[in-house]
């Protein structure tokens, strides 16, 4: 069963950003992920966030584990730098020429609870994986990365070369007709979006997506595949964001 199916075909998850989801929708962007007080006090002015909600938002998410206060100002914990590793892998994502291979894990441990065998799971979706039935996960081999060493502890890999015509075992694994409508939904919203509360939300959103991108060869993927588009608006975005905190430092 295809993995990552929205509800719909264009279906938009666009949710109204809390303070929180906007420091770290700021930081996730940033590098290094770390920001002065006085600066993200004025950045988050223009996302509808006031000082009184951004202190609260801050002091919850540092005692919550998110953020970690430095001499200067807040940066992303240990643990959310795993998350921008794996956000900047989707908006850049790293690939080599595919020789037909596909990467295969095939679970070997057993007496795993339900929290566990979730964990694996998602761990394994993101790693770009899809499960072709239950325990047996693959992809195409052509990311230029290597798994975590410890999926080594209950898990085997192969490298195979499926019967199956590569572009229909595609389609079996990957919503290939459902995600490029919610891409093509998103940049339609982008198109129309000047707020700036409502650009964050919706880059928000691009990023989610991305992540859901099984960036397969494009000789898999259907025609006018929209990822690179996709991704190019993210960047854009991304050096307007920069020029836009520079000014308001600036102005300071």
């Amino acid at each position: 069963m295809p993995m990552n199916v929205p509800a719909r075909p264009g279906a938009l998850d666009l949710r109204p950003l809390s303070a929180r989801s906007v420091v770290l929708s700021l930081l996730l962007g940033t590098h290094p992920p770390e920001v002065p007080v006085r600066e993200l006090v004025r950045l988050v002015e223009g996302f509808d966030v006031g000082g009184s909600t951004l202190r609260a938002a801050l002091s919850r998410m540092v005692a919550a584990g998110d953020l970690r206060r430095t001499d200067t100002g807040y940066r992303l914990s240990d643990r959310l730098l795993e998350r921008q590793r794996r956000q900047d892998d989707a908006v850049h994502p790293c690939t080599r020429a595919w020789d037909g291979d596909w990467e295969m894990v095939v679970i070997t441990a057993t007496g795993r609870g339900p929290a566990e065998r979730a964990e694996l799971r998602a761990r394994l979706t993101a790693l770009r994986l899809a499960e072709l039935r239950e325990g047996v996960w693959l992809r195409p081999a052509n990311l230029d990365r290597a798994l975590p060493g410890d999926l080594d502890q209950v898990s085997q890999r192969y490298t195979a070369r499926p019967d199956r015509p590569p572009r229909d075992l595609a389609a079996s694994l990957w919503p290939l007709n459902t995600w490029p409508a919610t891409a093509r939904a998103l940049l339609a919203h982008i198109a129309d979006a000047h707020r700036p509360a409502d650009r964050l939300a919706a880059f928000a959103a691009v990023v989610r997506h991305l992540l859901a991108d099984p960036v397969l060869p494009p000789g898999l993927l259907p025609p006018d595949w929209p990822g690179a588009e996709l991704r190019v608006a993210y960047t854009d975005y991304q050096r307007e964001l920069i020029g836009e905190v520079r000014a308001r430092v600036r102005g300071a």
